[in-house]
């Protein structure tokens, strides 16, 4: 598997032909498959925003004070704001906001992003990102797209990439039932491939200033596995979930 980076985009305005963008500068082949980073798609899209946009109501006000008075910095009520109309759950209020998006991903602050947004305040998440994905893909001689962001992960240090939407192969692929190499069946593997591919894309993308937001993975094969597009828990099945749900932060 190779993976390289598209070469010379450019600052993506809104409205930009964003798959024209990608098929000017590489030549791509039928299986490849293009991961996208959600930054370029949202400025696409015209996701900037500033943050008069977002004038505070009284609970963005409270908590801002809240994430205030527990970090010893000054915080943004417009920003709260901001992240409470992006997000469709509050997991978290304080030392940070941890929410849920309108399409099931669960991160810091709605994955609202304040960097490299050179001529607004913000810079929101694509609304649906799986139909941006689809959309690249109808455009782009590949038939493999996947869209992605970098965010936290519980336990860890650091940021990886993840998928925040796909299309034209399967979010994970599914290896339960098969054998490992002793005979023992798998009964609980599942691989979140769009994930694997989203953080070995960022790795040749990189952060910051690098301006290589689409990344090529090349000869990536599927294998004889089945697959499926669960990707997001379910809050049912989330425990995690649901013990944050009777936490409060004690700092």
């Amino acid at each position: 598997m190779e993976l390289f980076a598209v070469p010379d985009v450019p600052e993506i305005r809104p409205g930009d032909d964003l798959a024209a963008i990608v098929r000017d500068r590489v030549d791509l082949r039928e299986d490849d498959v293009v991961c996208v980073a959600s930054t370029v798609v949202s400025k696409a899209e015209g996701r900037q925003a500033d943050l008069s946009e977002f004038p505070a109501g009284p609970r963005a006000t409270e908590i801002a004070s809240t994430i205030g008075a527990a970090t010893g910095e000054e915080k943004d009520p417009r920003f709260a704001q901001a992240v409470l109309e992006e997000s469709v759950d509050l997991l978290m209020e304080s030392p940070f906001l941890l929410t849920e998006t309108r399409f099931g991903h669960v991160g810091v602050n709605a994955g609202i992003d304040r960097s490299n947004v050179p001529d607004h305040d913000l810079l929101l998440l694509p609304e649906r990102p799986a139909e941006s994905a689809e959309r690249l893909r109808r455009e782009l001689p590949a038939d493999r797209v996947v869209v992605t962001d970098t965010c936290g992960r519980p336990f860890r240090h650091g940021q990886r990439g993840v998928a925040l939407g796909w299309a034209g192969l399967q979010a994970s692929r599914d290896w339960r039932g098969e054998s490992d190499r002793d005979g023992r069946e798998l009964g609980v593997t599942v691989e979140s491939v769009v994930d694997e591919l989203a953080a070995a894309a960022n790795l040749v993308a990189g952060e910051g200033a690098g301006g290589t937001p689409v990344v090529v993975v090349r000869d990536f094969e599927w294998g004889d596995h089945g697959g499926s597009d669960a990707h997001f828990r379910d809050v049912e099945g989330d425990f995690v979930r649901q013990a944050l749900r009777g936490w409060e932060y004690d700092g």
